[in-house]
């Protein structure tokens, strides 16, 4: 028996439960990793049995995020060896409500490899967190550790598609139809094989051609509009009009949360998915992720480097406290962080409270900064301090400075 099965059940009472549909007032029974059960508010406690009974008195509780793009291994290098990025510790997402995450190569997909990414995404699980991973980078032909994306799918087990391949960026391989094509081809019948996602993650650039590519691979194929996930569609404003459109044919799109500057032609995380919401497009196609540990530059004319931010984890619990000062109710902000992502990524356990699905959730304040954080029904977060950290992580704050939460 697993230390897990043998722990005392928990029992969560005077929850205000985001499921992340708005539930009321309810008790939330865990077990064994799991959510057992979703209880009326005036239910009897277990009998005969042990169970850790904990007052919320109120406070709400929502699945904890999934962040589908995540620079596991560190990012950057655009600018010299010296701008590599080191991978983030555990507590740079627990503190920040990330419970599972997708990792994934970028602009570097030769001195960083699928192998260090895929050993990257176990050590992350050894320590609790859900983790996956795309295989490939920005570039042709797709780094992978089997020798091709459909095996990789089909037989590595985090591996749940490809990306990031970049399109429309100087940096990208300027990979033509019948390439793209090709890809996705592979992507889709790797995860028709294993049941994963099999999507092609696509980085979009700032380049004009924008979402061009994709509308074209859609009109002269038989592939699946799902089989396109296109990212960062808010850096310009025209593309993140063509990325609605495209969800209203079927793709699947991804907000960036990345900082945009007074007058830049670019949307907030913010402000693109109060748009989205707005805009009558189906509200399921949409997601908003990090870059965590990703460089953000900004380039000259000549395609170099002039300067760069580095993505947090805490940009996702910014975001939508940002759009709760808005007025925007939470139930309607959620499931871009958490369910739309997992039925995207095809992991039905993860992104909702209810019964039988992994017990990983949050609960916020007053203010909607992050009191708890539990992971697999183990408590990661108490009140703000860590209670579990991985074996390299220092101590870290009470919440990340980025995150919005001081």
């Amino acid at each position: 028996m697993s230390s897990a099965d043998s722990a005392p059940l928990i029992l969560l009472k005077n929850a205000e439960l985001f499921a992340p549909d708005a539930q009321g007032k309810c008790q939330v029974l865990i077990g064994a990793g799991r959510v057992l059960e979703i209880r009326e508010q005036g239910a009897e406690s277990p009998r005969g049995i042990a169970v850790e009974i904990i007052d919320l008195h109120g406070r709400r509780v929502v699945p904890g995020f999934i962040d589908g793009h995540v620079h596991v291994t560190g990012g950057g290098g655009e600018g010299g060896f010296a701008t590599r990025i080191p991978p983030l510790p555990l507590h740079r997402y627990t503190h920040n409500g990330v419970t599972s995450v997708v990792g994934l190569l970028g602009t570097d997909d030769c001195a960083r490899t699928v192998r260090e990414l895929v050993a990257t995404v176990l050590g992350l699980r050894e320590q609790g967190l859900g983790a996956w991973a795309w295989c490939g980078g920005y570039h042709l032909p797709p780094a992978t550790l089997s020798g091709d994306v459909r095996s990789d799918i089909a037989f590595i087990d985090p591996i749940l598609g490809v990306g990031e391949l970049a399109i429309s960026d100087h940096r990208s391989s300027q990979p033509t139809l019948d390439e793209l094509l090709r890809v996705a081809s592979e992507a889709h019948v790797g995860g028709l094989m294993s049941g994963k996602a099999g999507i092609v993650h696509l980085h979009l650039g700032d380049g004009v051609r924008g979402l061009d590519l994709v509308r074209r691979a859609l009109a002269q194929s038989e592939l699946p509009a799902r089989v396109f996930n296109p990212t960062h569609v808010n850096r310009r404003r025209a593309l993140f009009a063509e990325s609605i459109e495209l969800a209203r044919h079927g793709c699947h799109v991804d907000i960036t949360a990345f900082p945009v500057d007074e007058g830049e032609d670019a949307w907030s995380a913010a402000d693109a998915l109060q748009g989205y919401l707005e805009s009558g497009a189906p509200a399921e196609r949409v997601s908003v992720s990090s870059d965590a540990g990703g460089c953000l530059p900004c380039f000259d004319a000549q395609g170099r480097m002039s300067h760069m931010d580095i993505g947090s984890p805490g940009a996702l619990l910014a975001t939508i406290r940002e759009l709760l000062g808005r007025g925007l109710p939470l139930q309607q902000i959620l499931p871009a962080f958490t369910r739309n992502v997992a039925e995207l990524l095809r992991l039905p356990r993860k992104g909702v409270l209810a019964a039988g699905a992994d017990a990983d959730l949050l609960v916020l304040d007053e203010q909607s900064r992050i009191c708890d954080v539990m992971l697999g029904g183990r408590w990661q977060v108490r009140e703000g301090q860590s209670v579990a950290r991985g074996p390299l992580d220092s101590s870290p704050p009470p919440f990340d400075p980025g995150n919005g939460n001081n």
